[in-house]
């Protein structure tokens, strides 16, 4: 082992000041530490307690005779210790087994000043059961509280066991017999060691010529022992590694055995007085015989160097407490050594260029990634300063995850070492650590290697969960760029990247047919997708195919139909051709075919009117012209005539008119077929039975006024009952035949016509200056059917007209003051039977103003029974009993009702005569207004009060008055506005 290097990890503490102290004044004959304290026993029975400093704490007397071994328990604050008391009789031995409890502290005899733990428990080790023999060995193992588990081994081959609960005397004890030696000295338990296993026990015993393992039961009988191997150790020379390894010393090499027997030795020549074992490294003090010498090693096994070498004085007892070892001498001075921080250790390999030993190091005492990372780049660094690129980069991978990349990348952007940038980009993006630029960059470096099979390998790795280890969008632009059109094609399908995919196909490869061959074994919501974004490649290049896609993804097909669903749910789900409308910009013939075909097959869809509108808009709109489908192809691939385009222009000049003429008459063709489908479309999408169109009417009457199509128009103003429009469209035309047929079907009253239309056509015939006397005469025949204008008016209208004559309109004239005439002796009649009538009612009122009225009737009216008095008479001729009557009746029960009829009457008249929005309404829907106001003079609504003016006299307005005559609703003054226009007709009548 001379070849093992020697560092100094370690460093003395408390340098000179580290002894025990005074107060510990025995011999001392155990050791034990834990829970942050040392405890020394003394062959004078006392126990001493140091601090951290090596400080007394304190001490007590623990046996009467001499402390000769103890432990101090990790989980319970408990002292357990094994000495010699005064022998009670002969027959009972002076050894004892105590348990202190250290939390719990009492004074000793009369001074209050000196405490000593409480003592739980006291039990004699040797009894008739158990032979008193010399206690070589004691180790104890806490089990569940409060059961402890003591071991104690004697020399003579035999060790006793005893667990349980000391403090309440409920233990059991048992025997452990190793391998009985015919010397008995080789018989000596050297050394004992507890392995817990899950819930296996074991413990393993050291003598000098063997080393045993008892493989414990809960029944103490059931408890069986391997012999390990026939050669053991002395005493001091035996401890437990934390892998709950055994660890034997030997003059010739320390040994390590597991429950199956020896394991690996180490050759440490010498004599091992003590053995330890201190986070991971083995603590060894060897004699050497040679020049009576010890030698105090700290060996670090797993890096195969010696951590710290110390020559020291004659060692009594080792111990490791507060993360120091403890070296108690025999002359009772004390050496503690700790061990020195990560961060100087290193550097004091790193002033060596040790970065090998520093990395097994840091890995062997578990540091964090990141030092260990730290160290591995200063080791890379290190390498690349000696050119050794290929070790260097060896370390810098190690980092990954630790260490920023772009401190590797920067090293290695050299062309001369892109092997090894290749090489730490790989493994950056096995790693899942690599961003876009990382991704660029390794790309990069393959194409600049030109090593396709790498490239092949990288683009076509996945990870564990089938992604791919890689920027995907990076990984395809790359490629693309540097003309790896086929990487870059299998990564963005692999990828699920659709638009990456036909991008490539159809802007770099031109591979058209590839392309909607990819987009047809999409999902539909994908392949609507992409083809949003490459329709317009896609129907430049192959339209008909294209529109094929569309109409399957548009409706039913395909997939559609095999789901089975509802036709109208379904095909809200399904997309919408006005999606798609963007990609036929500069396609419009292709268009009109994909919306004609997708109407033909689609009834009810939910976009039907903007499907409608646009159709409308191709097939009416003259600054869209194109050529049909159909004329552009001839039965011919379309794709065919375009290429042919090119030839064409090469044609003689004689053709070139000829050419022109025919395409102008393609053209006009063209344009009137267009028409004839939008009206089609306009009449098919507004059935009879639905009050809206399925389309917007209004877009529809611009897009028919701008292109001058005259027909559609018609039937559009024609639905929206817009007469007056219609006619003028024939006005404006000169249509004199269709106008007039016109206001036959669209004047007719009876039919839901407007009669005012044959006013219209007279006007516009009397202000049309050429000679129309045969539609005069024709329209003047419905005006006067219908009586639609007073003569006045028609002899006003058609007056402007000069070329018309009086021999025109005689005929009508003549009819009319014909029935004029009839209508005023009818009148005349009238009048002279209302005046002889008011007549009559005025004698009557004077005569029962001013002559007695004689009453001779004899029975009451009532109860025709014969009246007697007392009587009531009434002005009608009635008479009834007073008895007949109600309380206070002033009115004849016979004529009362009448009476109330004639005022309720009278009541509305004047409650109407208020609502002058309704008298104005009638005015101006009368065909014959005057006849209105007369109605309301007749009425008594408009009257006069007074028979002239006076100067400051009043004048006021009966509309609507009170029933009382004599008091006016309202009275202005003659030089005051009334606020009416009845009213104003009273007032100018008066005056």
């Amino acid at each position: 082992m001379y070849q093992w290097r020697k560092f100094e990890f370690f460093e003395e503490k408390l340098a000179g000041k580290c002894a025990i102290p005074e107060e510990v004044e025995g011999k001392i004959e155990c050791c034990s530490s834990g829970r942050g304290k040392v405890v020394i026993g003394c062959d004078d029975g006392t126990i001493s307690f140091l601090d951290r400093g090596l400080n007394f704490s304190y001490g007590f007397q623990a046996h009467s005779s001499s402390a000769l071994f103890l432990q101090q328990l990790k989980q319970r604050n408990y002292l357990v210790t094994i000495g010699e008391d005064e022998q009670i009789t002969p027959q009972q031995s002076a050894m004892c087994l105590k348990v202190f409890d250290l939390d719990r502290m009492q004074s000793e005899g009369t001074s209050s000043s000196t405490t000593s733990p409480d003592c739980i428990g006291i039990l004699r080790i040797f009894t008739n059961q158990f032979p008193e023999a010399k206690i070589t060995s004691f180790l104890v193992l806490e089990e569940a509280p409060p059961i402890l588990l003591i071991a104690i081994g004697l020399d003579n081959g035999s060790i006793y066991c005893i667990k349980g609960d000391i403090a309440r005397e409920r233990i059991t004890r048992f025997k452990l017999q190793v391998e009985i030696h015919s010397d008995k000295s080789q018989s000596s338990i050297t050394g004992l060691g507890f392995r817990v296993d899950g819930q296996a026990l074991q413990l393993f015993a050291v003598t000098p010529s063997s080393v045993s393992l008892f493989i414990l039961q809960n029944q103490p009988s059931n408890t069986r022992r391997q012999t390990l191997d026939q050669i053991g150790s002395n005493m001091n020379s035996v401890a437990m590694s934390d892998r709950l390894e055994l660890i034997i010393g030997r003059p010739e090499a320390v040994y390590f055995y597991e429950v199956d027997g020896r394991g690996p030795c180490w050759a440490f020549e010498g004599e091992k007085k003590f053995l330890g074992w201190f986070r991971g490294y083995l603590l060894c003090v060897i004699a050497d015989q040679r020049n009576n010498s010890n030698t105090f090693n700290i060996y670090d096994l797993k890096n195969r160097l010696i951590a710290h070498s110390l020559a020291v004085k004659e060692v009594s007892h080792m111990l490791c407490e507060w993360g120091n070892i403890i070296l108690i001498m025999a002359d009772k001075s004390a050496l503690c050594i700790g061990e020195k921080d990560m961060e100087s250790k290193l550097d004091m390999l790193f002033k060596k260029n040790l970065y090998t030993v520093a990395i097994n190091l840091v890995q062997s005492q578990q540091a964090d990634a990141a030092a260990t990372a730290e160290v591995l780049r200063k080791y890379g660094d290190h390498l690349y300063s000696k050119q050794d690129y290929d070790e260097a980069m060896a370390q810098y991978i190690h980092t990954i995850g630790h260490l920023e990349p772009s401190y590797v990348i920067q090293k290695f952007l050299d062309a001369q070492r892109i092997y090894n940038l290749t090489n730490y980009l790989e493994k950056l993006h096995e790693k899942g650590l690599a961003s876009k630029d990382h991704t660029t960059l390794l790309l990069n470096c393959y194409t600049k290697l030109k090593d396709v099979d790498k490239l092949n390998v990288f683009i076509k790795s996945e990870d564990g969960v089938g992604e791919h280890k890689f920027d995907v969008e990076t990984a395809i632009r790359v490629c693309r760029a540097t003309n790896y059109h086929e990487h870059a094609m299998y990564v963005a399908k692999k990828a699920g990247k659709h638009e990456w995919y036909l991008k490539i196909l159809l802007e770099d490869l031109g591979r058209y047919e590839e392309a909607l061959q990819y987009i047809s074994s999409l999902e539909p919501s994908q392949a609507g997708v992409t083809v949003k974004e490459y329709g317009k490649i896609l129907i430049e290049h192959k339209p008909v195919e294209t529109i094929e896609i569309l109409m399957r993804l548009c409706t039913e097909d395909g997939e559609s139909s095999k789901r089975g669903a509802a036709n109208g749910s379904y095909l809200t789900m399904l997309p919408s051709p006005v999606d798609f409308l963007n990609i036929f910009t500069h396609h419009l013939p292709w268009l009109m075919d994909f919306l004609e075909k997708y109407t033909d097959k689609v009834k009810d869809s939910p976009a039907q009117v903007e499907i409608h509108n646009t159709l409308l808009e191709l097939y009416l709109s003259t600054d869209l012209s194109f050529p049909s489908i159909s004329q552009a192809s001839n039965g011919e691939d379309l794709n065919l005539r375009a290429r042919s385009g090119a030839a064409a222009t090469s044609r003689s000049q004689s053709n070139g008119k000829l050419i022109a003429d025919t395409k102008d008459s393609n053209k006009e063709k063209d344009r009137f077929e267009k028409q004839q489908k939008g009206l089609r479309l306009l009449k098919s999408a507004w059935p009879s039975d639905l009050e809206f169109p399925l389309y917007d009417v209004d877009l529809a009457v611009i897009l028919c006024e701008m292109n001058a199509f005259k027909e559609g128009l018609l039937y559009l103003y024609e639905k929206l009952k817009l007469y007056k429009e219609v006619i003028a469209c024939y006005m404006q035309a000169h249509d004199h035949e269709g106008l007039i047929d016109c206001c036959k079907r669209l004047g007719d009253s009876g039919k839901g016509g407007d009669p005012t239309l044959w006013a219209d056509l007279l006007k516009y015939f009397g202000e049309l200056g050429e000679d129309c006397s045969k539609e005069v005469k024709e329209v003047l025949t419905y005006i006067e059917r219908d009586d639609i204008l007073p003569p006045i008016i028609v002899l006003q209208t058609l007056s402007r007209n000069p070329c018309l004559t009086l021999s025109v309109i005689k005929d009508y004239i003549a009819r009319k003051l014909e029935q004029e005439s009839k209508l005023i002796e009818e009148d005349r009649r009238a009048i002279e039977k209302y005046q002889e009538t008011t007549s009559a009612m005025r004698n009557e009122i004077q005569d029962l103003r001013t002559n007695a009225r004689i009453f001779q009737l004899s029975k009451c009216t009532a109860c025709t029974f014969t009246l007697d008095l007392p009587a009531v008479h009434f002005m009608c001729i009635h008479s009834f009993h007073q008895r007949c009557l109600g309380d206070n009746e002033k009115e004849c029960p016979v004529c009362a009702p009448e009476y109330k009829s004639v005022l309720e009457t009278k009541r509305s008249l004047e409650q109407n005569s208020k609502d002058q929005d309704r008298f104005f309404q009638q005015v101006k829907s009368s065909k014959d207004g005057f006849s209105v106001i007369a109605e309301y003079f007749g009425k008594g609504v408009i009257s006069k009060t007074t028979n002239g003016p006076t100067v400051g006299s009043k004048w006021h307005c009966d509309y609507g008055k009170a029933s009382d005559p004599s008091s006016p609703r309202s009275v202005w003054s003659k030089d005051e506005s009334p606020n009416c226009y009845l009213c104003r007709m009273t007032i100018l009548g008066s005056v």
